[in-house]
Formats: C-alpha cells, sequence, structure tokens
C-alpha cells in the first residue's frame, strides 16, 4: 500500500470535501473560514461561479495543446488581457507552472540578457525550491538545507526588516542600502551584476513590506551599473496588497515582474513578464516546457482577471485589509506575546516573542492550532515560524473578517 510522503506535513487537521468563497468544508461536514487561500492561491474564493463555468467550457474543448507545438485561443486571450494590468512597457511574456518554475526563468532571462554571472537578492526572501529558486532563497534553512552545494552566482543583501532590528523603517532602509553599496564594493562588482531580485512584501520571511526608499535604491543602483530590478509579485501579485501589484505601492518601475499564485484562482499557471527589447534577448531553447500555459489554465485566469476587475476585489483586498489589521492590531494590544503586526492588504502577519522579545514559534503554532480548531484556518511564516498570516481570498467580505478576528482573539487568549 502507498501513502503520501512522511515530510509532507499539514498545517491544519482539514481533510477538505469541497470549497465555495472563504470556505473550507471537511469530509466531516464542518465549515472552516480558510484564511490560507492555498497560500495566496484562491485569489477569487473557492470555486468561483465564473471560474468554475470557464474551466468546464475549456475542458470540454482543448484541455492541453503545448503551446511550442499549437497555439491555443486561451493563451493569446489571456496575454492581451493581462496587457491591460501590466506595468507600462512590460509586454512580452512567457509562462510556466509554478513560481518557482518563473524565478528559474527570470534568472535565466538576466543572465542572457546582460552576459553577467551575479544576482543580488534580498535576506529573508523566498523564491522557490528549485535549486536555482532554493539558492537565491533566505527565508529559512529548510528551503536550501541538505542538497548543498547550491548555484553559484547569488549575494545575499539585507533586507529593511526594522522590527527584527529594533530600528525605525529609515533606520532600517538606510542600513539595507548602505550594505547594498558594501556588497557591490566587496562580493559583486557592478560590471557582474546581472540582477537585483526583491519581494515587495517579504513572504516566507515574515510578511514584511519593503520600504519606498528601499525599492527607489535598488532602481537607482541598477540604472546605475546597467543591472535588471526583477520584483517577484509570486505572492503580492493579481490585488493581494490592495493593489494590483505589490510594487504598486512604491511607484518603482520594473524591468522584470514574476507573477503565480493567485492568477489562476488555483490552476498551475506563472509567468514572467518583460519589455519586449529584453526577453528577446534571451537565448533561442532557453524558455519552453510541456505543461506551461496550459489551456484549461489559461481560461481560469482569464475568468479570474474578470472577476477581479469586475467585481472591485483589488479596492476590497484594500478595504478588508484595513479593517482586518486594524482588528488584528486591537488583538496585540492586549496580548503581549504579539510583538508586531504588519503586512498590506489581505496579506498580513502577526509576530510571536517571548518576554525577551526573542520568536516564539511554540506559541504561534498553538494559536494557529487553536484556531483551526475553532474554525479558522491559518498557516505561519518567518525565519523561525513564529509569524501568523492571514491571507484570505480577495472575496471576503466585512462580517467574515468580524468572524475571523473572534475567532483569532479567541485562540491567542487560549494560547
Amino acid at each position: 500500500m502507498s501513502e503520501l510522503s512522511p515530510i509532507l506535513k499539514q498545517a491544519t487537521p482539514v481533510l477538505a470535501e469541497r470549497g465555495e468563497g472563504v470556505y473550507l468544508y471537511g469530509e466531516d461536514g464542518r465549515r472552516y473560514l480558510d484564511f490560507t487561500a492555498g497560500i495566496g492561491v484562491t485569489s477569487t474564493g473557492h470555486c468561483h461561479p465564473r471560474v468554475v463555468e470557464a474551466v468546464r467550457e475549456q475542458a470540454g474543448r482543448l484541455i492541453h495543446g503545448q503551446y511550442t507545438t499549437v497555439m491555443h485561443r486561451p493563451l493569446l486571450t489571456l496575454t492581451e488581457r493581462l496587457g491591460e494590468v501590466l506595468p507600462a512597457g512590460l509586454d512580452t511574456l512567457f509562462y510556466a507552472n509554478s513560481g518557482s518554475e518563473a524565478v528559474e526563468a527570470a534568472l535565466r532571462l538576466s543572465r542572457q540578457a546582460t552576459g553577467r554571472p551575479n544576482v543580488v537578492v534580498c535576506h529573508g526572501a523566498f523564491h522557490g525550491r528549485t535549486v536555482g529558486a532554493a539558492s537565491m532563497t533566505s527565508s529559512a534553512t529548510k528551503f536550501r538545507g541538505g542538497f548543498a552545494p547550491l548555484m553559484g552566482g547569488v549575494v545575499v543583501s539585507p533586507f529593511p526588516t526594522a522590527y527584527r532590528y529594533g530600528w525605525s523603517e529609515e533606520e532600517a532602509t538606510r542600513f539595507a542600502l548602505r550594505e547594498l553599496d558594501y556588497v557591490m564594493q566587496t562580493l559583486t562588482a557592478p560590471a557582474d551584476t546581472a540582477a537585483f531580485f526583491v519581494e515587495p512584501v517579504l513572504g516566507e520571511g515574515g510578511y514584511v513590506p519593503a520600504t519606498a526608499e528601499f525599492l527607489r535604491g535598488l532602481r537607482e543602483r541598477a540604472d546605475r551599473c546597467g543591472a535588471l530590478l526583477v520584483v517577484d509579485e509570486v505572492q503580492t501579485g493579481f490585488g493581494r496588497t490592495g493593489r494590483f501589484w505589490g510594487h504598486d505601492h512604491f511607484a518603482v518601475r520594473p524591468d522584470v515582474v514574476i507573477t503565480a499564485k493567485g492568477l489562476a484562482s488555483g490552476f498551475p499557471l506563472s509567468a514572467i513578464a518583460a519589455p519586449r527589447a529584453l526577453m528577446e534577448k534571451a537565448w533561442p531553447g532557453s524558455q519552453g516546457g510541456t505543461y506551461g500555459g496550459n489551456a484549461v489554465a489559461c481560461a481560469a485566469a482569464i475568468a479570474t482577471l474578470d472577476v477581479i476587475l469586475s467585481e472591485g476585489l483589488v479596492e476590497n483586498a484594500a478595504t478588508q485589509g484595513a479593517r482586518l489589521r486594524e482588528g488584528l492590531a486591537k488583538v496585540a494590544a492586549d496580548a503581549p506575546a504579539i510583538g508586531d503586526v504588519r503586512g498590506l492588504g489581505l496579506m498580513l502577519g502577526s509576530e510571536f516573542v517571548d518576554g525577551d522579545g526573542n520568536p516564539d514559534p511554540v506559541t504561534a503554532v498553538r494559536v494557529q492550532q487553536a484556531a483551526s480548531a475553532a474554525g479558522l484556518l491559518l498557516l505561519t511564516c518567518g525565519p523561525a515560524g513564529n509569524v501568523v498570516r492571514m491571507i484570505p481570498p480577495l472575496v471576503v467580505n466585512a462580517d467574515q473578517v468580524d468572524e475571523a478576528l473572534t475567532l483569532w482573539q479567541e485562540a491567542v487568549a487560549a494560547g
């Protein structure tokens, strides 16, 4: 008898039978508020009727049309539609299946387009689990440990994690940029630097937003040395932060955008977007894959985009995110175990610490498990696993936010 790998550990005990909107239903019939959204994937909620219908219709026409063999209409339509929401000038796309694959594609493009070997990434970043992406990841050793040596040519520089340093955002930003300049003087010469990779909000690294000054500093340094600025929007894109793209909060211009997760409401689809003049510098044969741009996934993505725009889900993420953050801050004010509440839009984290201000993953997990038992599904993140994150579907409403906050308050009190 075969079974799943014992290394795969569930964050909750739920055996899901079906989903609807912000709710999951277990096989035992119990209803749960899903504030995990499949790690930020089910942007339009579980089984949104318009997404379901688009998938059903497409599956009856064409399931798989391998896109370097034949072309299919959903891929062309999606590409055209994404042009309406992508940053100006990023007018060509390459599709893959996962965030890690898209990161690898952006890495390959960066090196081939510039002819340079090195990339600079931020300390605390998560870019994926494949070898190249894991080599660029420093959010926790569990993502990169045990299969060294990793890929060379990756240089890690500080991110402005103000709470961890015990500084203001301004102080943390000045430090991060000063250290970046030192990195460029000591570890990767400007002429050897292909790209800077950055998440607008550290995801697995603990839900830490960047700052406008920090991202402007990356842009300025990239321009100065002829490197690319690659913005990893795998988790922050498609309305998650209350703007369509996470970097929209900071008014920065990327050279490459990476997107996945919320792009197709649960179907495996990812992409990188870049200007044509940049994308055409990729070497022939360097972009491809069997399942990338799958017809059903593309149909789901088109429907997802339609729902996000027509139902005002970006604006809803901003409104409900503000409501959720206010409630989380109130809970934290009465809970010494919560040292910080942070994030953007519907991407919020509560960091648990002990009496000395050190990370407290034991309490974080205990509270997360208490919330699950009460009917609120949550996940942890952060290098020490001491940040409990809330990433509900973008369709969440005020009543559901309030219900989640009530359950959260009870779980924190019980923890």
